[in-house]
């Protein structure tokens, strides 16, 4: 099943455990209980510490396998064939189940341990989404630390009419004791804050107590990283406030123009975002979303949708924004359930369907061609008189089969029942409507900048970016942005990296030439 080099790769990574594993595989006569058994049969050899057994008479889904101490049962399931991204989810149930700590903070674990309940979460995936893995790792680790807590990650492809049945045109899904609790990518933060409402509060409570910050960033994407790392080599007392950290990078599949990294995914650039930011002395908090912005003389106040405030003398706005959406009957109403964002995602639970992509610019292309290699047909609907795309892209789509691309064309409804059947849309020419049958349709419209809470306090375009100057300044003194949020026209990562910095270094040069608040002025008398 698995080559020399990778076998070899496997066994280097299993040296790092220490306990015993046991693997029971729930297997059929199927040619997927065979490629799992080989699998399997392969993890088996890698390391003297596991253990493999097989089971054809039990209750479980078949082909699965559990991952656990001996003489336990509690640990992680995977139900179908973990490769492509989930490959990664196994080596690290293997090494957490075979005593290798996991990079988490004790007192996350500590939460985890004390939870009071009994959980069992069903993670649906397909092997190309590359949100799926931090989902199916959060759920395992909690399985890990806690005996109530189990976990199976289910790949789709293989499970197909438990995917129709329960009506899953997204990914990843999670259902808890039966009942869907959440789409999309989730950190293990942000699912414990969904199952532990009192953690939310201490949390909110210890952010309260805060000193005050020289820098405050709000956000954590590429500018906000940045402008973190640039404020606290300037031996400042900083800070991050951000809601998820990476932001939109985590749902970017390929980066190939970041210079000096030829190539890298999203997510693994967000992981190294946060590991450069952790590296120096900065205060992160994650999961927090900013509710409103007040100017002081002194300090700059932010709260947080949690209650909590914080205080800073600057501040860096680094929001950044989300997808747009066409804001059309139906959209809301069949989000993932056939109304999908993300084509590397969602893309395989459309296998061999009718799928609309709308809009014509790069992003709605490159998810034209990237969908058509796996449904059956795609259409593609742009608003204006022509694809807006680069021509290199334009002359791949103009080679594709299964491609109709449609301009001056507005998208007007997404029709439905349970889920999406049609898309309605109006030769702007002419006035005519049109329906075209089909079971998805993915939104690529570009985007909008997450600065709603800063109506009113702060300068903003007519788009509702943040107004800035040369230096990152906003209209309010000590108060800076950067990012995709900002008027900055090109929203780029390596811009957004650039003007982070440049915020951080404006911010420094603000607070140097700023009187010290009267507090600190008395601290520093006391001190002398």
């Amino acid at each position: 099943m698995l080559d020399a080099s990778t076998k070899a790769q496997l066994k280097s990574y299993l040296e790092r455990a220490t306990q015993p594993i046991e693997i029971v595989a729930s297997l059929d006569d199927s040619k997927a209980s065979g490629e799992l058994l080989s699998l399997l049969k392969d993890v088996a050899e890698s390391s003297p510490l596991v253990t493999l057994s097989e089971s054809r008479d039990d209750n479980h889904r078949k082909p699965s396998f559990s991952v656990n101490r001996p003489g336990e049962n509690h640990g992680p399931r995977f139900a179908g064939l973990p490769m492509g991204h989930e490959f990664t989810s196994l080596i690290l149930a293997l090494l957490q189940i075979g005593g290798y700590p996991p990079k988490v903070e004790q007192e996350v674990l500590d939460q985890i341990k004390a939870l009071d309940g009994d959980f069992e979460f069903e993670i649906y995936v397909s092997l190309t989404c590359h949100n799926c893995p931090d989902v199916v790792q959060a759920l395992n680790l909690m399985a890990v630390q806690n005996p109530r807590i189990r976990t199976t990650m289910i790949e789709g492809g293989t499970f197909p009419a438990e995917v129709a049945e329960r009506q899953i045109m997204a990914v990843p899904t999670v259902f808890l004791n039966g009942t869907e609790f959440g789409q999309g990518r989730m950190s293990l933060e942000e699912i414990l804050a969904k199952i532990d409402t009192s953690g939310v509060e201490r949390e909110a409570k210890k952010i309260d107590a805060k000193a005050p910050f020289d820098v405050l960033v709000v956000g954590g994407g590429p500018a906000g990283a940045a402008a973190a790392v640039y404020a606290a080599r300037k031996g400042i007392r900083t800070g991050v406030a951000s809601e998820r950290f990476g932001g939109q990078v985590l749902d970017t599949m390929g980066i190939e123009n970041f210079i000096s990294v030829k190539e890298t995914v999203g997510p693994k650039f967000a992981v190294a975002l946060e590991e450069h930011v952790r590296a120096y002395d900065v205060d992160i908090m994650n999961l927090q979303r900013a509710a409103a912005l007040v100017p002081g003389d002194d300090y700059v106040e932010i709260k947080l949708e949690s209650g909590a405030s914080l205080r800073s003398r600057t501040v860096i706005l680094s929001t950044g924004a989300r997808w747009r959406n066409i804001n059309v009957p139906g959209e809301h109403e069949f989000k993932n359930k056939g109304v999908a964002y993300c084509p590397h995602c969602d893309g395989p639970l459309f296998k061999g369907k009718r799928v609309a992509v709308v809009g014509g610019g790069n992003s709605g292309v490159e998810a034209a061609i990237d969908l058509a290699g796996i449904v059956g047909h795609v259409t593609l609907i742009e608003f204006d008189k022509q694809l807006r795309a680069d021509e290199v892209l334009q002359r791949k789509l103009r080679s594709l089969k299964n491609v109709d691309v449609f301009t001056n064309a507005q998208t007007t409804e997404i029709t439905g029942d349970q889920t999406v059947n049609g898309l309605v849309y109006k030769d702007r020419a002419s006035g005519e409507l049109h329906t075209v049958a089909l079971e998805g349709v993915f939104i690529q419209i570009g985007l909008v900048p997450n600065t709603d809470w800063l109506k009113g306090t702060v300068e903003l375009s007519k788009h509702g970016e943040i107004v800035v100057d040369a230096r990152g300044q906003t209209s309010v003194p000590g108060v800076f942005a950067a990012g995709d949020a900002t008027t900055v026209p090109f929203k780029q990562i390596i811009i957004a990296a650039g003007d982070g910095a440049k915020a951080a270094l404006s911010a420094f040069d603000h607070l140097i030439r700023t009187p010290a608040p009267a507090e600190q002025a008395e601290k520093a008398l006391a001190v002398a």
